[in-house]
């Protein structure tokens, strides 16, 4: 199992280790989750993302060869900005991955691939490139007040705006930051070489980052009705059916599974992706999704939401099934009630 660059900083403040796509990486710390999913909501949280992928795609054609492969348009961005997008399949156009591009500034071809930590090899062959993971920690820091912590620790990151790429200077070594992250907050994710991965994690917690684990992130993201891949994309489900149609660039001539995409365009999904609140505390966790006393659907991702103080769940059901329908989710044969909501679950 890999380990990130910052085990030994996770280890040495006390945090439970699990494996997440093929590395071990903390999912919290003693203070639990839902403290540091409050930190995040409230002030600012640190993650450690360095398990994503890395590709370096860069040299003459590497534009026009995203442009090929990925289903959002470069075109709409220009160097210095991120783009979030999909690798679909050729056959079906499920999500293969779900990806961030960051498009270094100064730089018509160099681009990192930000892939989910199990797809990098897959992404390598759809697109070549170098994989650099191994090269750099990645370090998100989100929330409130997350981009003034982090650019008093690193000068510049604030001038790094929402979903744009810049190059600062942190400890004599060039850290690349994009304006992005995956809690629904404000912030930053920072990748920086690895020598100087702990002492920046250190200098952020002095200066007030909470360390959280992927735990927190989760119930972040859930909060936000982030799509998770291998729960809300992966084998089997297009972006249409995930309401994702914004990721794809309709106009482009050629890219990996347009041709089916366009297909159930045209005849419409069989199901789609809603959000559900359920009643209590209890997590609602996967299971059938049940309404009008027929089975409509399935949960992909469920958990107690500590801003709302009530469960919340992602879930494909029937077309038919929209905002405000009454549904029960049946997990072994327990039936949690619940009403089909609008997303985002929490606003920022």
């Amino acid at each position: 199992m890999k380990t990130s660059p910052l085990d030994a900083q996770h280890r040495a403040l006390g945090a439970t280790m699990a494996e997440f796509g093929g590395w071990e990486m903390p999912m919290a710390y003693p203070s639990g989750t839902i403290a540091e999913h409050m930190a995040c909501r409230g002030s600012a949280a640190m993650f450690d993302v360095s398990h994503l992928g890395t590709v370096r795609v860069e040299g003459a054609g590497s534009f026009d060869r995203l442009q090929r492969t990925l289903s959002n348009d470069l075109g709409k961005v220009a160097p210095g900005r991120a783009q979030y997008t999909h690798l679909l399949d050729a056959d079906d156009a499920s999500v293969v991955d779900d990806i961030i591009v960051w498009w270094h500034p100064g730089d018509d071809e160099r681009f990192d691939v930000m892939p989910n930590a199990s797809n990098t090899e897959n992404v390598v062959d759809a697109l070549g490139g170098a994989d650099t993971t191994a090269e750099r920690a990645v370090i998100a820091v989100q929330g409130p007040v997350s981009v003034a912590i982090a650019d008093r620790v690193v000068p510049g990151i604030a001038d790094v705006g929402r979903f744009r790429v810049g190059a600062v200077d942190c400890g004599g070594a060039q850290c690349t930051v994009a304006g992005t992250g995956y809690t629904g907050e404000r912030g930053v994710e920072i990748a920086v070489p690895v020598d100087q991965a702990a002492p920046l994690w250190e200098a952020l917690a002095d200066a007030g980052a909470v360390p959280a684990g992927l735990g927190a992130r989760d119930t972040l993201r859930l909060e936000a009705a982030l799509p998770l891949h291998g729960h809300e994309l992966g084998p089997g489900i297009t972006p249409l059916q995930a309401h994702l149609s914004w990721v794809v660039g309709w106009d482009k001539p050629e890219f990996t599974g347009r041709k089916p995409l366009l297909a159930e365009r045209e005849r419409g999904v069989a199901r789609h992706l809603v959000g559900i609140s359920t009643e209590g505390r209890r997590p609602p966790r996967a299971g059938d999704i049940w309404h009008d006393d027929r089975q409509v659907g399935v949960v992909t991702s469920g958990n107690f939401s500590p801003v709302l103080g009530h469960g919340i769940a992602l879930g494909f059901v029937a077309p038919t099934v929209d905002v405000g329908a009454e549904v029960e989710i049946d997990v072994r044969g327990k039936r949690i009630s619940g009403v089909v909501a609008s997303t985002p679950f929490v606003t920022r």
